[in-house]
């Protein structure tokens, strides 16, 4: 019975941080200024209990599901969060104090928990599914170095088999317990947002189609009458001003034009593009702007990164990144473009520049309507940007920070060109 509740009390010290994580994903639970530590401390928590609770089995035998809360927490926070998890559980062991438990928890992070560290960035770049499975194959790897460490130092006994064959089993099952569950919880998160952003087209959809032309047409009208205005002999100042006025009245244009993309519905995918060759195309039509902001792009692009779509589409989210891009470096720079075939049979379109950045609420806020980070914009060329990329069934990430730059990866299906 006392191996029952120490179970049960493990289970516990494990599933609730999982609880108070999820609360965290889905952003009941807001933390300012320390999101990387609030999840640090609650795993760190979490391994720290289940080392002070031991499952006990007699003969001075005990064992815990501290790898557990350290392989969720390096898996899902990062590398940094896994060595603090690391350096932490060390700690605490040395405390209890140095004997052979010390020893066979230093050689197993050492030979176990450096796989899970290796291992970390491939997890983030997975689906789901082979998220899962890695994270069982990771605590199982981790489970099997602490046994065969435990056996070399302990010696091997039919109890101590039964017994590690019973914490290997748990862990695993934990494992891919708690894995599920933040999944599925990330999953309800990105389908709220979706949601949200759908609520905002269908809005935006909904009052293009009322005013977009009609006040397009008096905008047209005024232009040409400046232009008429605009002769060899007016005065300089007053030329100044119908220069400014047309700008204003372009820029009003293009935001309307940006407005009426957002509101026709996605154009259904009827022909195979070469994502190569757009982006080679797009950097040509860009480089003399690029030039004229001193600025390089630098290519790489594979052959045969056909995918579904819409060419003109595609075309318009290119030239849309890449523009943006020039415009981070004010003080020139270099930009990278890559176009290459990737792992699940995808494309991975990539465009770095080494701009002022973004923080990562500013990176959160991308794709929202009015949202923008330019003087003059209007955060409706980000939207469209993400909706190009859902209409072909893609995914759109943006990694960047503050005064470093600014990557763009979208990952497209790959298809094979007939």
């Amino acid at each position: 019975m006392s191996i029952i509740k120490d179970f049960l009390l493990q289970l516990s010290l494990v599933i609730v941080p999982v609880g108070i994580y999820q609360a965290y994903l889905l952003g009941h639970i807001r933390i300012k200024n320390h999101k990387a530590l609030f999840p640090a401390l609650l795993w760190g928590s979490s391994a720290l209990l289940c080392m002070s609770f031991p499952i006990s089995y007699g003969n001075g035998m005990h064992h815990d599901f501290r790898i557990v809360p350290m392989l969720i927490g390096t898996l899902y926070c990062g590398r940094r969060t896994g060595l603090f998890l690391a350096v932490l559980v060390l700690l605490y062991r040395l405390y209890v104090g140095l004997d052979i438990g010390f020893f066979s928890s230093l050689l197993a992070i050492v030979c176990g928990f450096s796989v899970i560290l290796y291992f970390q960035k491939r997890f983030e770049n997975v689906s789901k599914d082979k998220r899962i499975q890695l994270a069982v194959l990771l605590s199982s790897y981790y489970c099997l170095v602490g046994a065969s460490l435990v056996s070399v130092m302990r010696g091997v006994t039919t109890e101590s088999l039964t017994v590690q064959f019973l914490h290997f089993g748990c862990a695993a099952g934990l494992v891919w317990l708690m894995t599920v569950l933040n999944e599925n919880t990330a999953e309800i998160h990105r389908m709220r947002i979706e949601l949200q952003n759908a609520e905002r087209l269908r809005l935006i959809g909904n009052l293009t189609g009322v005013f977009a032309h009609e006040i397009r047409n008096p905008m047209q009208v005024a232009r040409g009458f400046l232009q008429l205005l605009d002769t060899p002999d007016l005065p300089d100042k007053k030329k100044q001003y119908i220069e400014l006025a047309i700008e204003e009245l372009d820029q009003a244009n293009n935001i309307i034009h940006n407005f009426l993309t957002l509101g026709k519905p996605p154009e259904e995918c009827d022909e195979f593009v070469d994502a190569g060759n757009q982006l080679q195309r797009a950097v040509t039509l860009m480089h003399n702007y690029a030039l004229s902001k001193n600025v390089s792009i630098h290519t790489n692009i594979e052959s045969g990164c056909f995918v579904h779509g819409n060419a003109q589409r595609m075309n318009q989210f290119l030239v849309n990144i890449l523009k943006n891009a020039i415009e981070s470096m004010p003080d020139g720079g270099a930009i990278w473009a890559s176009c290459m075939a990737a792992e699940d049979s995808q494309v991975e379109i990539r465009v770095i520049d080494k701009g002022v950045g973004m923080s990562n609420e500013e990176v959160e806020r991308l794709g929202s309507p009015y949202y923008s980070l330019k003087e003059n914009g209007t955060g409706l060329g980000m939207m469209v940007c993400f909706q190009i990329i859902k209409s072909f069934n893609g995914k759109l990430k943006v990694i960047s920070e503050r005064n470093v730059g600014t990557e763009v990866v979208a990952r497209i299906p790959k298809t094979n060109a007939s």
